[in-house]
């Protein structure tokens, strides 16, 4: 393999990184609180409320039922709006982010309904607000699963980058249908996946070794 097409795939893994890291950041900070809330607001919790509780599930729903691909090409003038452009690594990440935001955010409504309730009864009996229970309760005891949440949206957010790759968003998708598909390279091709299956693994591994430093149980 060539020096150009090494630099090429280092450039690419950089990309991938870049998109992957910027939309798992956004869409962690957005889809926890967002997750919490489908929690808290359903029937009988700590901050009961149908309406914001429908409306919120709604819109999550209708992002989630979108596939990627077909979202990318629909928001390509929202694209162009907020990243300037239609086409590379800063532009994908908008699809990317808004793709992983309800996606997290189903996660980690499925995470925090897990907890034991019992606990948020025994926090209220002790006069605790409904912050200090989804700080000091749900998040404490989901985040083993949180991280679990995480570490199973990267690993989508990389195969997703992939796809984002296929038509402009550059990273090592673009590499592998531009050098590896195109020009009928099957080393480009068979490097790509291999760097991608070794970037999974590793991330699966990070997010179950931090999983299980912080499961108590």
């Amino acid at each position: 393999m060539s020096p150009e097409i090494i630099k090429l795939l280092l450039q690419g893994i950089e990309e991938t990184a870049i998109m992957v890291a910027v939309s798992t950041c956004i869409a962690t900070a957005v889809g926890i609180p967002l997750g919490i809330t489908l929690v808290t607001t359903s029937r009988g919790h700590i901050l009961e409320n149908a309406f914001i509780n429908r409306v919120l599930g709604t819109v999550i729903n209708i992002i989630r039922s979108i596939p990627f691909i077909i979202l990318m090409v629909a928001i390509i003038p929202f694209t162009r709006i907020v990243a300037g452009t239609s086409i590379g690594t800063t532009a994908a990440c908008v699809p990317l982010t808004i793709v992983a935001i309800p996606f997290l955010s189903r996660l980690v409504e499925t995470s925090v309904r897990d907890v034991d309730y019992g606990l948020v009864e025994a926090a209220q009996s002790m006069g605790a607000s409904p912050l200090q229970i989804i700080y000091k309760v749900l998040l404490p005891e989901a985040l083993p699963t949180l991280i679990n949440n995480i570490t199973v949206l990267v690993v989508n957010l990389i195969g997703s980058s992939a796809m984002a790759g296929a038509i402009g968003g550059g990273g090592l998708g673009d590499i592998a249908i531009r050098y590896g598909y195109q020009r009928f390279r099957a080393d480009v091709m068979l490097a790509t996946i291999v760097i991608l299956i070794i970037g999974v693994n590793l991330i699966q591994a990070c997010g179950d070794f931090l999983s299980h430093k912080t499961n108590k149980k």
